[in-house]
């Protein structure tokens, strides 16, 4: 059984809710799933990480502390701006709030 599924799509990290559960074991289920996929190299870090669907806070975080040292910089998908938002950067080519197609 998953509760969250997580994988890349192109160079979007798809995200979603799967199997009903509540948050206890839908971060668990993200953490297990984020880290094998660092283990396979599938999440191996880089420039910018695009992130798209449907999160729930705890599960961002869990997210955000698995990927925010991976790569230079994190962005999530705005439905309402149809666009990127990002919201972690270590590169001093994004800034925090930067719209990214």
């Amino acid at each position: 059984m998953t509760t969250y599924k997580i994988a890349f799509e192109g160079d979007v990290l798809k995200i979603g809710f799967a199997d009903p559960a509540q948050n206890d074991q839908i971060v668990k289920d993200a953490a297990v799933r984020l880290d094998e996929m660092s283990k396979t190299g599938e999440l191996a870090g880089g420039v910018l990480l695009k992130i798209n669907g449907p999160v729930s806070v705890p599960v961002a975080f869990v997210l955000a502390h698995k990927v925010g040292h991976l790569y230079g910089a994190i962005a999530f998908f705005d439905p309402k701006l149809g666009k990127y938002v990002v919201c972690i950067t270590h590169n001093p080519a994004y800034n925090l709030g930067d719209l990214v197609d």
